[in-house]
């Protein structure tokens, strides 16, 4: 998602904890984004019916655009969702004169 002020990365990641997850920022405008979720303990007496939660490695690698502030980059883990905040640098506005005209 894009905001006036900011780019920002959203991963529901429910069931890990942020020491669990792995933010990196590379040179080159890449943010890399890695874990691991494990399988839950079986219990040799548990018969399961059903599990619809993935386990294993993961990665994702987003390239970030010209305007991001690479080095201001913050990231939060919360109730299982991560958010990565990238502010971006000000735009600067051309520099517009009037010239009279003469006659």
């Amino acid at each position: 998602m894009e905001t006036p002020k900011a780019h920002l990365l959203k991963a529901d990641l429910p069931g890990l904890e942020k020491e669990e997850v792995k933010v990196e920022v590379e040179d080159g405008r890449m943010v890399h984004i890695s874990g691991e979720r494990n399988l839950e303990n079986e219990d040799k007496n548990d018969t399961w019916h059903r599990l619809e939660r993935s386990n294993g490695k993961f990665l994702r690698s987003l390239r970030l655009p010209e305007n991001a502030k690479m080095n201001e980059i913050k990231a939060v883990m919360e109730n299982g969702v991560l958010t990565v905040t990238i502010p971006k640098e000000e735009v600067k506005k051309p520099d517009v004169r009037t010239v009279e005209i003469s006659s």
